[in-house]
């Protein structure tokens, strides 16, 4: 057994030297191969093993004039703050290839501010596979506060509790909020917001410099639906109602309005501000998304946007 970790470890090893050779110091696989002692063909499956294994980020620094472009008539159309548009693999059937690493990109951006910043972390897949892309750094200096319940509705640590994989991987301060995201009544939300140690999470939330939030659906679909915290028989009222997307739990429907009522009425996360005040910044890329998308957009819920060009062009379009 020990043999056997000691030769997984190796080949890691190797592949993060082969990857290190290819990707930084700009070495050929031939040159890798002469190096490392090894054939060609070796080297090109080190390479490729330390990008599957992830031991190798590749990020892209030169823009492109047509996300250029894309970005500036989105900023233009909705009055966005700010808009990164990356580009997209048309084949691919990913949901976050190409805008994780760019919105990680960008949180590390005021992450290496020596100044103290609050950051804001909604939840959700495509906030969990950016905060994967995050970079290793040591900021003590700064805080990162959970806008939304990391609680399960079995009662265990939720699989997207995006907010403390930053904070653990930046070894920043970071405050979870231990709570679901919609409380079962009425009277229970009260009950539990009214704890205090949960009101200075809340506090703190409202303070945040930078606030990055996924954006969900309201389908059959639905995050909130398949992770359990609605039923089925809520999705079909807010669809009824016209909820078309939401944001750490709150619906609002196609001009980005909060739905009256139904589960909002219970919804325990931070509450949104329409307009966003504080620079909101919302990260998605699935076509599925739009309706969402476009209403965040329309309601102001979101003063910054980071997606792909298929979606910029079909926001353009719509």
């Amino acid at each position: 057994m020990a043999r056997k970790f000691e030769s997984e470890h190796d080949r890691l090893d190797d592949a993060a030297r082969a990857g290190w050779l290819y990707y930084i110091a700009g070495n050929t696989q031939d040159e890798i191969a002469r190096k490392l002692g090894i054939s060609r063909q070796t080297a090109q499956r080190l390479v490729s093993l330390a990008v599957s294994e992830k031991l190798i980020k590749v990020r892209l620094d030169h823009p492109i004039g047509r996300c250029i472009e894309l970005s500036r008539q989105l900023c233009d159309k909705f009055g966005l703050a700010m808009c990164d548009v990356v580009p997209a693999d048309p084949a691919s059937s990913s949901e976050t290839v190409g805008v994780a690493e760019a919105a990680a990109a960008e949180l590390e951006r005021y992450l290496v501010s020596q100044h103290p910043v609050i950051v804001g972390m909604g939840t959700g897949r495509m906030l969990r596979a950016v905060a994967e892309q995050v970079s290793p750094m040591d900021c003590p200096q700064h805080k990162i506060v959970s806008l939304v319940g990391n609680i399960a509705p079995d009662g265990s640590a939720s699989l997207f509790d995006v907010a403390s994989r930053v904070g653990d991987r930046v070894k920043a301060a970071h405050y979870p909020m231990p709570l679901p995201v919609i409380a079962t009544t009425v009277h229970e939300k009260n009950l539990l917001l009214g704890q205090k140690t949960l009101r200075n999470v809340l506090d703190l939330a409202r303070q945040a410099d930078v606030t990055f939030v996924g954006l969900g659906t309201i389908d059959e679909n639905a995050a909130l639906l398949r992770d359990g915290f609605v039923r089925h028989e809520e999705i079909r009222s807010l669809v009824r109602a016209g909820a078309v997307g939401e944001i750490t739990g709150w619906a609002f429907d196609s001009e980005g309005q909060l739905i009256d009522g139904l589960t909002n009425d219970r919804v325990l996360s931070v509450p949104l501000d329409k307009p966003a005040t504080r620079k909101v910044i919302g990260v998605a890329m699935a076509p599925p998304r739009l309706p969402s998308i476009r209403g965040a957009l329309h309601g102001r819920l979101i003063n910054g946007l980071m997606t792909n060009e298929i979606m910029a062009e079909l926001l353009l379009g719509a």
